[in-house]
């Protein structure tokens, strides 16, 4: 039994130096010189500010600025510790009474806009920390922003346009507009 428990030990303490200690060193040292932008959270510093991520959605609700994608998150929304969806199915009648809900408060907070609410606006996304919104629902929030901060549309319009990016790589994904960056960049106008 002893020759067999001795190389059990020795083994079980070498892979937890290996995997719990050196792999993790390695990672990190490889994280923080290729990419130390994002191995630090991508953090948006605004004056001496740390006031987000790039990669982490924010709560907005003030009509002067651009709503994000709702957040399923407990036990508050964008709970970067709790990373999760709704997990309602397309056909749970629950997920149809919170989608109309929430086209009753976007139809409510700029009722002039008669246009179709894109699809983002009124549904969570997987992580329920999607910091992005499609360009269509920053174009459909256009008027009531304008309105809301004493603006020309057509500025506001141009602004989204600048902040709007493209796939990644030209082809990973779809066009897509950072929010927080979009709010900053409002303010920083007005």
């Amino acid at each position: 039994m002893s020759s067999q428990l001795r190389p059990a030990i020795v083994l079980l303490a070498l892979l937890t130096v290996i995997t719990g200690v050196v792999y993790p060193m390695v990672v990190t040292v490889v994280a923080q010189v290729a990419f130390p932008e994002q191995a630090n959270g991508s953090l948006v510093v605004h004056g001496d500010d740390v006031v987000g991520s790039t990669l982490i959605g924010q709560p907005f609700d003030d009509p002067k600025y651009f709503w994000g994608r709702l957040s399923a998150t407990a036990p508050f929304a964008y709970n970067a510790a709790a990373s999760s969806g709704s997990n309602l199915g397309p056909l749970n009648p629950a997920l149809t009474d919170a989608v109309k809900a929430r086209v009753d408060a976007l139809r409510a907070a700029d009722p002039g806009n008669e246009s179709p609410i894109p699809v983002d606006l009124v549904t969570a996304s997987g992580s329920g920390l999607d910091p992005h919104v499609s360009p269509a629902a920053a174009r459909w929030q256009v008027p009531r922003v304008a309105r809301a901060r004493g603006l020309d549309p057509v500025a506001v319009q141009a602004l989204v346009e600048q902040h709007t990016e493209g796939r990644q790589w030209g082809f990973f994904g779809e066009a897509r507009v950072n929010v927080l960056a979009l709010n900053l960049a409002l303010d920083a106008l007005h």
